[in-house]
């Protein structure tokens, strides 16, 4: 197909986005349509697992299409069962249900705590609804989820916001059990809050925290849309802390690439009754069935060791990166790291090293003074070593 650049006005317009065109990708590699290649670090957020168009899961999509699309969520089918059973087996949960995206899967799990905090009141019987989380959170982008972010302006941007969420300060403890009222049903909070710097929770404040709201009989929720399915090392992020939480979310990389999305619970949450919770497409074949090849891959011998691995080998390499321009470090959990350079130059760096010649270099500044790294978790210490170099040549090019 031929474009016109005016073709892309079209698309309604949301974000700005550069004068190219993706038309392939594969492994860490994207196309434009000038046939220009691109390193891409980003692979979609933390979205492509196992890169760009794995053959594993184009195989699956033409053998499922090929075979039951959708036969609406009023029935149970195969993918859907056999994904669940193995999410369970692998986790401390107990029960899943199937979404899209990861605000809808936070949604969910919004209305799943304040369902039980229905059936679980106060003492003087007053319902529990409030849910504390962070500042800097990111939970998506609907109006409740973005109401219980904590990025600044968006709880009121499409104003009047979907009360009863606090914001507390990540690892910090007392500024968690100072919100904690007769109304409150959970905390919630990003393993490593990704959007909001790549900043970790340290494991001392996520065993605290587990058992602070044990103390208080509130729920604990993870929103692992883009720590979970191995991107730091562990098949989910709470494992790195030892705690077992009450509910998790999951998305982005359960999917590796197409819209799929969960919301796991332990048997005692989940208190959803009939035609309380649904959606046209949740659940269905095509997706759930990729979502399963997307786990057993993870799940093979050796392919979270070698997650660690690379994951160690990249933060070394940011690290020398850093000393060498004299920059504050590097941080993160796995392979979703972040660079500090301790000024305001990361959306220049974004933009040359986009436009490098004859190979660009697609990067992410989640804050103008950072750098954020989310490689397809394949990706090799080759790649890396290619990312590295084409970075360094930037930042001399940029005079840093």
């Amino acid at each position: 197909m031929e474009f016109n650049q005016s073709d892309v006005n079209n698309l309604m317009y949301v974000t700005n986005r550069p004068d190219l065109i993706f038309i392939e990708g594969h492994g860490m590699w994207l196309t434009d349509h000038t046939g220009k290649r691109y390193l891409d670090y980003l692979q979609g957020w933390a979205v492509n697992t196992l890169g760009h168009s794995p053959k594993c899961i184009a195989d699956t999509l033409s053998v499922q299409a090929n075979t039951l699309l959708n036969p609406s969520p009023a029935f149970y089918n195969a993918p859907a069962i056999e994904l669940a059973t193995l999410l369970t087996k692998h986790s401390v949960f107990d029960r899943v249900f199937f979404a899209n995206s990861g605000a809808e899967a936070n949604e969910g799990a919004i209305k799943l705590a304040r369902k039980w905090g229905k059936k679980y009141p106060a003492d003087n019987g007053d319902a529990r609804f409030e849910i504390i989380t962070f500042d800097h959170s990111f939970h998506g982008r609907t109006i409740t989820t973005m109401s219980a972010s904590g990025k600044d302006g968006w709880d009121t941007m499409y104003a009047p916001q979907t009360n009863g969420f606090k914001k507390a300060d990540l690892n910090d403890l007392a500024s968690v059990e100072a919100l904690i009222g007769k109304h409150t049903v959970a905390v919630m909070l990003e393993p490593v809050q990704g959007e909001g710097g790549v900043i970790p929770a340290s494991r001392e404040f996520m065993q605290a925290l587990r058992a602070l709201t044990k103390k208080h009989n509130v729920l604990l929720i993870v929103d692992e849309v883009q720590t979970g399915m191995g991107r730091t090392g562990e098949l989910f992020a709470y494992q790195l802390s030892g705690i077992e939480p009450d509910i998790m979310t999951l998305a982005k990389g359960i999917g590796g690439g197409v819209p799929l999305a969960a919301l796991l619970a332990r048997e005692e949450v989940s208190v959803f009754e009939a035609g309380e919770q649904g959606g046209t497409f949740n659940g269905n074949p095509l997706m759930t069935a990729v979502g399963v090849t997307v786990l057993k891959t993870l799940l093979e011998q050796d392919f979270l060791n070698n997650v660690k691995k690379t994951a160690a080998y990249l933060s070394a390499e940011l690290i020398k990166l850093s000393d060498k321009h004299g920059f504050k470090g590097e941080r993160g959990e796995g392979l979703l790291r972040a660079l500090d350079m301790g000024k305001d130059i990361g959306p220049q760096i974004v933009e040359t090293a986009r436009k490098m010649e004859p190979v660009g270099l697609l990067l992410n500044s989640p804050r103008p003074h950072l750098l954020r790294f989310m490689p397809a978790l394949n990706v090799t210490k080759e790649e890396i070593d290619q990312m590295i170099s084409m970075l360094s040549d930037v930042l001399t090019q940029l005079g840093h």
